[in-house]
């Protein structure tokens, strides 16, 4: 039996199937098509709004949820954009010891290919808060581990979780410290500039006096701090002066 846009119904074990058959009933076509244009290149998306999608993780915490992340899902090529969201969220929400949740982070990892996947999943990940030390180490595989959204993920990571008093240096050292080309991994260290700058001013204009960011990323992380809302117009007029040519 097929659903929206010919998708299968029936797709891994039951947990699986269940939660694939509740996604269907809450795709939105017109939602599908305006998501569509925001990540090109992904064709296996159904349109679930991420609110309602956040409320049907939620709905499956109160049910057998550690099968959901035991079972054996669909192939690669027929995994939902939207399964792939619910099971990185099921990962965050869900009451794992630390090393289970590791695990289960690296089986998850590997099959984000998009932006909107990483950072939404990334706002689940309360558990670094409780954890610091451990999450930065477990990060350390992924910042430097030469995979797009491997680095994108421990990038956002830092954002959400890192940028305070006791890890912002370490924050901006790694951060000069990636040279992958791929443009989704230089808007999120533009991205984790700009929130350092926020944080702390005068460390992260040090920070761009001296560090050897790529003029696009260098570039980018100029743009977005004039864009926030928290700094001053004064700032951001001296701020434009510094664009690399």
């Amino acid at each position: 039996m097929c659903g929206e846009g010919g998708v299968q119904e029936r797709a891994g074990g039951e947990a699986r199937r269940q939660v694939r058959a509740q996604l269907l009933e809450l795709a939105d076509p017109s939602y599908r098509q305006f998501s569509s244009r925001l990540l090109p290149g992904t064709e296996r998306i159904l349109g679930v709004r991420l609110p309602l999608l956040r409320k049907l993780v939620k709905q499956q915490l109160k049910k057998d949820w550690r099968a959901y992340l035991e079972e054996e899902g669909p192939a690669d090529d027929q995994e939902l954009f939207e399964e792939i969201m619910f099971q990185g969220m099921l990962i965050g929400y869900a009451p794992l010891g630390l090393e289970e949740r590791f695990s289960y982070l690296d089986r998850f990892i590997p099959k984000i290919d998009n932006w909107s996947v990483c950072d939404s999943v990334c706002t689940t990940m309360k558990f670094a808060k409780e954890y610091p030390e451990e999450t930065w180490d477990f990060l350390q595989k992924y910042v430097h581990g030469g995979k797009e959204y491997g680095i994108r993920f421990a990038v956002v990571m830092y954002i959400y979780y890192f940028i305070r008093e006791d890890y912002f240096r370490e924050v901006l050292k790694e951060l000069n410290g990636i040279g992958h080309p791929a443009y989704y991994v230089k808007m999120a260290v533009a991205w984790a500039v700009s929130m350092c700058y926020v944080f702390n001013t005068e460390e992260t204009e040090a920070f761009l006096e001296t560090c050897g960011l790529d003029d696009f990323t260098y570039n980018k992380s100029i743009q977005k701090i004039i864009e926030s809302r928290q700094v001053d117009r004064q700032e951001k007029e001296k701020l434009r002066g510094r664009k690399r040519k």
